[in-house]
C-alpha cells in the first residue's frame, strides 16, 4: 500500500469550506501517481516503453467531505492484474482514521505506438504488491445512458482541459459534468466511465438526465458518442 499525508487547502475547498469531489478525484488519482513513481514505474519509465495506464472507470463514495485545513491520509493499493487491466482501491481518512471516502477503479494498459491495450508486462505487474480489495459495495462498470436524455449546449475542449497524455484528464470529464446538477445536489456516490480520449479542438456534445437522487451526463461527440459517462447519486 502507499499513503501520503496531507491537510486541505483553501484552493481545495467549495464554497462550504469543504473538500469539493473534485479535489479527492485529484487527491486519489495523485496518490496512484505517487505510488507509481515510488516503485520506478511511472510516467517517464512508461513514457520510454510507448506504454501508459489509462483510466477505464471510478466509483467513487463520500462519507464526508472533509473540512478546510483538516489533515487527511490518502492512501491506495492494487488488488488484482487480469490481462491488460488493472484493479486499484482508494482510501481517504481523517487524522483519527475517520473513513471519509473510497473508491474502485479499473485501469487499461495501452501501447502508444499502436494506440491498443496490451497485457501488462510482469515487470510492471511484479513492481506492485497485490493486496486484499476495499470492503465495499461494488458496483458495475457499465453506466447505462438514458434515451431521454436532453441535449445541452455544445463547448470545445480546451488546452487547460489537457494533461501529460494530450488528451482531456479524468477529472475535468467529472468537472464539466458537475456543471449540470441541480443546484443543492449533494453527491454521495459518483460513477464515471470513460469510453474514448477527447483531445484539443474536440467538440464536447453534453446530454443530461436527471432523475429523484440521480443525475446522469454524457459528453459526447457530434454524432452522440460518448468521450465519458458520469452518473451522481
Amino acid at each position: 500500500m502507499y499513503t501520503f499525508d496531507s491537510r486541505v487547502r483553501y484552493s481545495e475547498v467549495g464554497e462550504d469550506k469543504k473538500i469539493t469531489l473534485d479535489s479527492i478525484l485529484n487527491y486519489f488519482q495523485d496518490c496512484s501517481t505517487f505510488h507509481s513513481e515510488s516503485l520506478g514505474v511511472g510516467l517517464d519509465f512508461l513514457e520510454r516503453h510507448s506504454q501508459i495506464w489509462v483510466l477505464s472507470s471510478w466509483q467513487v463514495v463520500v462519507e464526508r467531505y472533509a473540512d478546510l485545513c483538516e489533515e487527511i491520509a490518502v492512501e491506495t493499493w492494487p488488488y488484482d492484474f487480469n490481462g491488460f487491466t488493472g484493479m486499484r482501491n482508494f482510501t481517504m481518512r481523517n487524522r483519527e482514521g475517520e473513513l471519509l471516502a473510497y473508491a474502485n477503479t479499473l485501469w487499461a494498459f495501452l501501447d502508444t505506438r499502436r494506440g491498443r491495450p496490451v497485457k501488462v508486462p510482469e515487470h510492471v505487474a511484479e513492481a506492485y504488491t497485490i493486496e486484499e480489495k476495499l470492503t465495499m459495495d461494488y458496483a458495475p462498470r457499465k453506466i447505462t445512458v438514458p434515451e431521454d436524455a436532453g441535449d445541452r449546449e455544445a463547448f470545445p475542449v480546451h488546452k487547460s482541459h489537457l494533461d501529460t497524455n494530450h488528451h482531456v484528464n479524468n477529472v475535468q470529464y467529472v468537472q464539466m459534468a458537475r456543471d449540470y446538477l441541480p443546484e443543492g445536489f449533494p453527491i454521495r456516490q459518483l460513477r464515471a466511465e470513460y469510453k474514448r480520449q477527447a483531445v484539443l479542438g474536440d467538440v464536447i456534445y453534453p446530454r443530461v438526465k436527471q432523475g429523484a437522487g440521480c443525475c446522469t451526463v454524457s459528453l459526447c461527440d457530434e454524432v452522440g458518442k460518448p468521450y465519458a459517462v458520469i452518473e451522481f447519486t
